[in-house]
């Protein structure tokens, strides 16, 4: 079975983005070791510590690889090295390939033939690293028995006659090639007849950032008070800085706080060229032109965490290269994923990725052009945040995680069935909750993955912020746990009135909107009911003042219930009402859920024939919380007829969400009709919200049915999250904890609100109670789910 859910060790952490604050448990998940060799892909390419941009792309995109993929293949590195660039390395490396010495290529060749372990090869391929011997580069691909991929880092147009027939001859040496851009891929169909199926474009990797406040870094930079200008990258004539120098006199004129960062140290090759002479160069021109106050030099090769960080605090980001062939740049692809306006010369990545508004293109060398673009940025503040913005969405499905994912889909059609993959389930983390948790409620929504305390608060989202955190408390014992848990109890005990029932929209003021009134509120009722039951069914973890408050609550809550409806209401209302019972059982309970589980069984009669098995003649919203709440209903009163219904329904449902080795669940864009469901359900419009309560349903359903397929559709749908979908991009944000708020036809919707990131977790601490530690030394089962099943069969469920 393909596109499994593989679990996490603790002492993982995600790679190619900055994560902090992960709450991470004692008991986390054990991975068994494996019998079987992982098949190996390997990497020829530069490498760090050599300082180059192909050399840093690599570790990136290795990095993200591994987070991902750990258990599905390996990586092993084979860096690139002449007589003037060798290094000794930090990770292990198994081959090095020196393209000084000839027979190097023949014999790294027979080495990779004679290793059963490697499945493929691919090479980081830039025309400098052969210049001297493309030759034995091309007998080196003749004589590889191994599928190799190539990326090209650069694709020139035009070429004259050699450069032609050497391109030609290496593309039909190589089983597929990589490129960053349309561009790119254009001109090698173009101008070099290489056949376009044989093309994959995998845009340049950008890191996940947490977009932290400027004024914060601008401060911890000493930078306050200063317009921040800046471009960063390994020092080169042909980044022609010296534009910028040049036009910064007449942007000074008009924003006399400006200072410009030039971040980076010279690059090595040119200082074995020439030594400092162009750095040299642009000193003397700062004294010239008297910018000695408005220019600054960080002459170093940051960190990433600190270069990501100097991008955050930029207010303009400068790119001036003057190369029109230059193919791709992850400079200004990092300074777009860290929110930067953009303002570049034409180079092609550039006019393919700042279009629609997201960013400004200007001529090669045209200093005023620059200078005009730039006091334009700087006197207008919604600009800045609106190219800000296009600019993000823009560049987010290049984020590293997703450039993985790619690379790993093309391994795996390159492979046929010797490589199956395997999503890495990341470690828990709170920080992104917390962030929207102020110290009245949950924050409704967010801007990218700031909350937007103007959006006002909502029960809906405080009841199930109140699930998750019991559910983590539960599986952690964290008593850090508890302080959350009481915020969200108290909003709810805020929104119950006189009359039993809850209002859901609270304005930023703590005041009651309008909404409430032109808004059925039954869903929001039966939310609450859920969540306080569900506290209750802790009571032995948590404070018993606690307890015995949401026991009052939900006693008031409950004595209007018969007069709800709506067909998700009384659903959550059962679950809440099954959860009390667990630890308060009562026949007034159990009468309760009869008299509600009767309905929904009535409707489900009413509704169903041969071919829809369904409780009304549409599937909308939360259709998995139905058949869920008949199971809860059949597990407090033993009636069959909840349990026979339920699994009918929810078996019915599966076949509408599940397509062999993926989930869509019903889209917001347009119902599933009864009468209209031969006709094609519409592309996007789904929501976490939607998986996640199919996760909670399905664990439901494997522990009273021990049917290995539900298992094996949790792991299907939680790989939801992690890009197994019709984007193959990620909808959970490592980096920040947040979720994004819904996969859309051809884009992902990069808010992070509090209904996506809590059903995020919800889903995630289902997995979390279901995957238990395996005793060391098991061997690995084809489901890694399945064989923690079995070796903990008394295992409860959420």
């Amino acid at each position: 079975m393909k596109n499994r859910i593989t679990t996490k060790s603790s002492n993982m952490r995600s790679t190619g983005s900055l994560e902090k604050g992960h709450s991470s448990t004692s008991n986390d998940i054990y991975i068994p070791k494996t019998k079987e060799k992982l098949p190996e892909i390997l990497f020829i390419t530069s490498y760090p510590p050599r300082e180059c941009g192909i050399a840093t792309y690599s570790q990136d995109l290795i990095k993200a690889l591994d987070n991902k993929f750990k258990h599905s293949f390996k990586i092993k590195i084979c860096p690139l090295e002449s007589k003037n660039e060798q290094h000794v390395y930090s990770e292990t490396t198994q081959y090095i390939l020196n393209t000084d010495h000839s027979n190097a290529f023949q014999n790294l060749a027979a080495k990779i033939n004679y290793n059963a372990a490697i499945q493929i090869v691919l090479i980081q391929h830039e025309f400098g690293f052969f210049r001297k011997n493309e030759a034995d580069f091309r007998q080196f691909l003749n004589a590889v028995q191994k599928p190799v991929v190539i990326v090209y880092h650069t694709v020139l147009p035009n070429p004259n006659e050699l450069l032609r027939e050497n391109v030609k001859k290496i593309t039909g040496l190589v089983h597929s090639i990589i490129v960053m851009t349309s561009s790119s891929a254009k001109i090698l169909v173009n101008d070099y007849g290489v056949p376009l199926e044989k093309i994959t474009i995998i845009a340049h990797g950008t890191h996940l950032v947490p977009h932290s406040d400027k004024v914060i870094l601008k401060e911890k930079y000493k930078l306050t008070g200063r317009k921040v200008l800046s471009t960063f990258g390994l020092l080169s004539s042909g980044k022609s800085i010296e534009t910028t120098l040049d036009a910064l006199p007449n942007i000074i004129k008009e924003n006399n706080d400006v200072l410009f960062l030039i971040i980076g140290k010279t690059h090595p090759s040119v200082v074995k060229e020439e030594g400092e002479k162009y750095r040299l160069m642009l000193e003397a021109k700062i004294e010239v032109l008297q910018l000695q106050n408005h220019v600054q030099f960080i002459n170093s090769y940051l960190s990433l965490s600190d270069l990501l960080e100097y991008l955050q605090l930029t207010d303009i980001y400068l790119f001036t290269s003057k190369d029109p062939n230059q193919a791709v740049s992850g400079t200004f692809s990092y300074a777009m994923s860290c929110g930067c306006p953009i303002v570049s010369t034409p180079i092609p990545h550039a006019c393919e990725v700042l279009c629609g508004e997201s960013g400004i293109i200007i001529d090669f060398g045209n200093i005023q052009q620059l200078a005009t673009e730039v006091n334009l940025l700087l006197f207008d503040k919604q600009l800045r945040k609106n190219i800000s913005a296009n600019g993000l969405h823009k560049i987010a499905p290049t984020a590293w995680e997703n450039a993985a994912i790619a690379y790993a889909l093309l391994f795996e059609k390159i492979a046929d069935d010797t490589l199956s993959l395997h999503y890495e389930i990341p470690e828990i983390n709170l920080d992104h909750i917390k962030k929207l948790t102020t110290s009245f409620g949950m924050i409704q929504f967010s801007i990218i993955n700031k909350p937007d305390i103007n959006s006002g608060y909502t029960l809906d989202d405080n009841a199930r912020a109140m699930v998750a955190m019991c559910q983590h408390f539960e599986l952690t014992k964290d008593i850090a746990d508890l302080e959350y848990i009481y915020i969200y109890f108290n909003f709810i005990r805020y929104c119950i009135q006189s009359e039993g029932n809850f209002l859901n929209y609270v304005d930023e003021n703590r005041e009651f909107t309008d909404q409430n009134n032109t808004t059925n509120l039954s869903d929001s009722n039966g939310r609450a009911i859920w969540s306080l039951g569900y506290l209750i069914s802790i009571s032995d973890l948590i404070p018993q003042d606690l307890a015995k408050a949401a026991t009052i609550i939900i006693d008031t809550a409950l004595l209007n219930v018969s007069k709800i409806h709506s067909t998700r209401a009384m659903a959550f209302i059962i679950k809440g009402i099954y959860y009390r019972n667990t630890k308060n059982k009562s026949d007034q309970n159990t009468a309760l859920i009869k008299e509600l589980a009767n309905r929904l069984v009535q409707m489900y009669r009413h509704e169903s024939d041969n071919d829809w098995t369904w409780f009304e003649s549409y599937l909308t919203y939360g259709n998995s919380i139905l058949p869920e709440a008949l199971l809860c209903a059949w597990l407090t009163t033993g009636d069959i007829i909840y349990k026979e219904t339920a699994k009918s329904s929810f078996d019915f449902l599966l076949s509408k969400i599940f397509r062999g080795e993926s989930i869509k669940v019903i889209s917001n864009k347009g119902w599933l009709q009864k009468e209209n469901e031969a006709i094609p359900k519409p592309i996007g419009g789904e929501q976490p919200i939607d998986v996640a309560y199919t996760i909670l349903a399905l664990s439901k359903f494997y522990y009273v049915f021990k049917e290995d397929a539900y298992l094996q559709k949790i792991e299907i749908a939680f790989s939801w999250f992690l890009g197994n979908n019709h984007l193959q991009q990620i909808i959970y944000n490592p980096c920040t904890g947040g979720c994004y708020d819904g996969l859309e036809d051809t884009y992902i919707n990069l808010n992070q609100g509090a209904e996506s990131t809590v059903s995020y977790l919800m889903a995630r601490l289902t997995v979390k109670k279901i995957v238990k530690k395996t005793p060391k030394g098991s061997s690995a089962p084809e489901s890694q789910m399945e064989l923690y099943m079995k070796l903990n069969s008394k295992n409860q469920f959420a």
